[in-house]
Order: structure tokens, then C-alpha cells, then sequence
């Protein structure tokens, strides 16, 4: 039988979340706002984010509209916040703000996906 796993008291989420700018706590989850440059990107950012939560097998809630996602983290098997879900945002997080550094790929000239509101 799998033990259930530890998860964080609402000061602890609070610090971890330091580690993760534009992430907040509420209501149980661990959330973030992107913001897009329209639909076509948003379906990427989607899909993206879909991608790493299925390979890593935990997966996030999604609201979609036309120009923004929200992402809502935590895991209901053990009742509250675990490592699972700030090490699933983190990865989100790198994968939806990723840009090139330079040479050889310059990168969208696009607004593309920024980081949305915290709230």
C-alpha cells in the first residue's frame, strides 16, 4: 500500500512559493495566470503544459480562454500541496516563459506567452 504523501502547511507554500514568481496560494491550489498573444498560442501554451503534466503524470486543472490559461496545482490524493506540484509548476513555468538566449535562435518577435497577473 503507497503511503500518502507529506504536504505543506499554508507558511511553508508560502516560502516555497518565493522559488516561483507569479505562482500564488488560494483556496487549496497553487495557481498562475499566462497571458498570450492570442488563440493560436494559447493552444501551444496548452498543449505544451499538457505535455509535461502527462509525462510527469500529475496533472494540473486549466482554464482557457482566448488570450490567457490559468493553472491550478495540487494533489488530491494527498489532500493538499506536495512536492509533485511545485516541481510540475516549476517545469511548467520553464517551459511557458522559455526564450532563446542569443545566436543561433533569435526567438518570436511576438508578445507570445508573458506572465499574467497573480490574481
Amino acid at each position: 500500500m503507497a503511503t500518502k504523501e507529506s504536504t505543506y502547511t499554508d507558511e511553508q507554500i508560502a516560502a516555497k512559493l518565493t522559488e516561483l514568481p507569479g505562482w500564488y496560494y488560494e483556496d487549496g491550489w497553487i495557481r498562475r495566470q499566462y497571458k498570450t498573444d492570442g488563440w493560436p498560442t494559447t493552444l501551444m501554451l496548452v498543449n505544451a503544459i499538457a505535455y509535461v503534466a502527462e509525462a510527469a503524470y500529475h496533472h494540473p486543472d486549466l482554464a482557457v480562454t482566448w488570450a490567457k490559461v490559468w493553472v491550478k496545482l495540487n494533489t488530491h490524493s494527498a489532500g493538499g500541496i506536495t512536492d509533485k506540484d511545485f516541481a510540475l509548476a516549476r517545469r511548467i513555468e520553464d517551459v511557458a516563459l522559455w526564450r532563446p538566449s542569443g545566436a543561433p535562435l533569435e526567438g518570436t518577435p511576438n508578445k507570445f506567452v508573458r506572465g499574467g497577473d497573480t490574481k
